[in-house]
């Protein structure tokens, strides 16, 4: 046993992880207005880049690259404030790698072009691995084990996949596998999704993480940097090339206790961030803020403690199978099923149902608010109704297609929304 340990810490300390995080995120509505998606708070406390950068610390990873395009500057500061503690000269860091046309005259146009406009800062590194992550999913994951398995299974690409709903699956890389988890087929966004064999209703979708020895990336990369009529996308096109003619292993991402399909999700619709929020909320969630043997690190911003207060029976300061973070002051109103970000206050006589409210938020008194998301910054007026008249709503704000209300600084006539 020592020596796989000892084994797996080696092999981490010669694996450069790159997290893409430049992705525009346009689904995410008014979100990501002003920020990148990785940058999008979650969670109460957290970024969702937070989690794949937790993963890779504790995981044993300590070379990180962040690539970052749109809206970067809170993304930026974030990962400034947050996440500067790594020791440069033991040779780790998480640094920024914005767009900057290194190579051509052009952003990043694909999510393969971003690595490839940055291969000379690679060979600067020379790991032995590369591990290609996205900065906007939210999961707890132990990379060591996925590069193990690459390593020992012989493997020339690893992707990582997890089960999803044949519906679902429609907007994920879809593969089929043999009896050994070997790659025989990968498609990008099917309309019509591959099922897995014996199991009618279930996809095996890409997560869009994989494991490159890092020459093999090189020569892939530069590859495809000539084919024109490529998409530079390792979705659509490096990975699905190299099933054709290399050994692409799939990695399942089980939990380790149950062997069933562990929780991963990606948050790129309201609808989607809206549920893993909610999620949270379970008596026993399936992704556990509490475990202290994989904590999710992230900035701790200097706030004191949530405060409830009044008592009185038409004025009580409650909040029940809810989280309730630093800075929030419940005045008078009641709080139920809802996740409040820092420094939110709510006024009294308000009842929040269903909610997801983000940082820096002020709610006025006699508010009746439920199934909604409350952007940062935002003022909600005093009397204000939303989610009780789906009509009205969307004569506002934005109502997803599950129905989630989503409001705005903007929607709420603030010209600009806090960059922060």
């Amino acid at each position: 046993m020592l020596g796989s340990m000892t084994s797996n810490y080696g092999n981490m300390k010669k694996t450069l992880a790159l997290i893409l995080a430049g992705g525009s995120g346009t689904r995410l509505q008014s979100l990501t207005r002003w920020h990148s998606k990785p940058a999008v708070p979650f969670g109460g406390k957290f970024r969702t880049i937070d989690f794949p950068l937790s993963n890779c610390i504790n995981s044993g990873i300590r070379q990180i690259s962040i690539l970052t395009q749109y809206k970067s500057h809170s993304l930026n500061t974030h990962i400034q404030k947050g996440w500067s503690f790594l020791r440069p000269e033991l040779g780790e860091f998480v640094e920024l790698l914005p767009a900057q046309q290194r190579v051509k005259d052009s952003w990043y146009t694909g999510t393969a072009d971003a690595v490839y406009q940055n291969l000379d800062i690679i060979e600067t590194v020379n790991p032995d691995f590369v591990l290609i992550l996205a900065g906007d999913h939210i999961y707890k994951m132990n990379y060591a084990a996925m590069v193990q398995h690459h390593i020992e299974s012989g493997a020339d690409i690893t992707v990582g996949c997890i089960q999803v709903p044949v519906k679902a699956a429609r907007e994920f890389g879809v593969m089929s596998v043999d009896q050994h988890n070997w790659v025989n087929q990968f498609s990008e966004k099917p309309k019509d999704p591959q099922t897995i064999p014996g199991m009618p209703g279930m996809s095996l979708a890409s997560m869009g993480i994989y494991v490159f020895p890092k020459a093999l990336l090189s020569e892939l990369l530069m590859l495809d940097a000539d084919q024109e009529g490529s998409a530079h996308d390792f979705g659509k096109n490096i990975i699905p090339d190299a099933v054709n003619r290399l050994k692409v292993s799939a990695f399942p991402f089980t939990d380790s206790n149950t062997g069933n399909t562990a929780y991963w999700r990606d948050v790129g619709t309201i609808d989607s961030y809206f549920e893993a929020n909610m999620d949270l909320l379970s008596v026993t969630p399936r992704l556990n803020l509490y475990d202290q043997t994989w904590p999710i690190w992230t900035y701790q911003e200097q706030l004191p403690p949530a405060k409830f207060v009044f008592d009185d029976n038409d004025r009580r300061g409650m909040a029940v199978d809810s989280l309730v973070s630093g800075g929030c002051i419940i005045s008078g109103s009641k709080v139920k099923r809802s996740l409040l970000s820092n420094n939110v206050r709510i006024h009294s006589y308000s009842s929040i149902k269903d909610a997801v409210i983000l940082p820096n938020v002020e709610i006025g008194r006699h508010c009746r608010l439920k199934r909604v998301i409350i952007d940062r910054d935002c003022s909600i007026p005093e009397g204000t109704v939303i989610g009780y008249n789906p009509i009205q709503d969307a004569e506002k704000y934005y109502v997803s297609p599950n129905g989630i209300v989503l409001v705005s600084s903007e929607m709420l006539g603030k010209s600009l929304s806090n960059v922060a």
